[in-house]
């Protein structure tokens, strides 16, 4: 197993940070915009941005666990509590959509007039801006850095943002129609699509716990640095298989070599080969295992336990 550096996960630290900072500043404004309007869609959305909250400290804590160095109850790292922290926040969002629910029934049930709706939604524009800069910010650090964290995180505060918007949209129906029922009805809304934002980060989180491999855009790139080795050197690989773990991949294959082939001939290739794997796919960790190409054992070596 090759060391790695933890640099882009602690970079990926300080835009935990900068959400935090954010989600403050957006639940302070959106609390002002409810109180004068007594909205309940205005409520609503300044709930989904106390998650933000408490989702970015989650990842904060997540992304300082994930950046230890491995140790030697956790030789592969500590990648996956980022997975912990991106399931957390899916289900806060479940919760905050609760809440909504709430909130919002009784008012549909006795519905109340709205009061001072210019300078609630005049705040809460602001907010929604305050939330899309850093969303931006947050999504491009993720592709920085691939970390799911922020990239749960960006994507939570984009959602909040078209939140918003419907909130906003709502509350002007209301003052232009004079249907005090339809903030409720933005509201519970609001609630059931931010279930579905919940719902798809607990399964991606579930998914990452469970190994899934790597995207096949990635996998595509180890494939033809392994093709263009078989096909120079008359080599065979098989029994590819990957996973992710936060940042970090890790792909592990066997290579079939001439069985006269000396042992440093086909330590030299191998290390060729994880040397061209990990510059096309950076914060990946190779294993190899090399067999000779005559043994019909060899070939059927492609199982977990050996077995083909």
């Amino acid at each position: 197993m090759h060391s790695h550096s933890h640099l882009p996960l602690q970079n990926a630290k300080k835009f935990a940070w900068l959400s935090i900072a954010a989600a403050i500043v957006t639940i302070t404004l959106k609390l002002l915009a409810w109180q004068f309007t007594g909205s309940v869609g205005l409520l609503s959305d300044a709930l989904e941005s106390g998650v933000n909250l408490v989702a970015a400290i989650v990842a904060l804590i997540a992304l300082t666990v994930a950046a230890r160095e491995p140790d030697e109850e956790h030789a592969y790292g500590h990648g996956k509590a980022e997975y912990f922290s991106s399931g957390v926040e899916g289900g806060l969002i479940i919760l905050a959509a609760v809440g909504i629910f709430i909130s919002a029934i009784p008012r549909l049930i006795h519905p109340q007039p709205l009061e001072q709706i210019g300078i609630g939604l005049a705040v809460s524009v602001v907010a929604s801006i305050v939330n899309a800069l850093v969303g931006w910010r947050l999504l491009a650090a993720a592709k920085q850095t691939r970390s799911i964290v922020l990239k749960a995180d960006a994507e939570h505060l984009f959602t909040d943002v078209w939140t918003s918007i419907g909130v906003i949209i709502g509350v002007l129906l209301v003052s232009l129609t004079g249907w005090n029922r339809l903030d409720a009805v933005i509201a519970i809304a609001i609630g059931v699509n931010i279930c579905f934002t919940g719902y798809r980060l607990v399964n991606d989180s579930i998914h990452g716990l469970l190994d899934t491999a790597i995207p096949a855009e990635d996998l595509a790139t180890v494939e033809a640095v392994l093709n263009h080795y078989s096909s120079e050197y008359g080599v065979v690989m098989h029994a590819l298989r990957s996973r992710e773990s936060g940042t970090r991949r890790f792909v592990s294959f066997h290579v079939l070599v001439p069985g006269k082939w000396s042992v440093r001939q086909g330590h030299d290739l191998v290390g060729r080969i994880e040397h061209d794997i990990r510059e096309a796919l950076p914060e990946t960790t190779v294993f190899t295992h090399l067999e000779p190409i005559e043994e019909p054992e060899s070939w059927n070596d492609t199982g977990l336990d050996g077995v083909g």
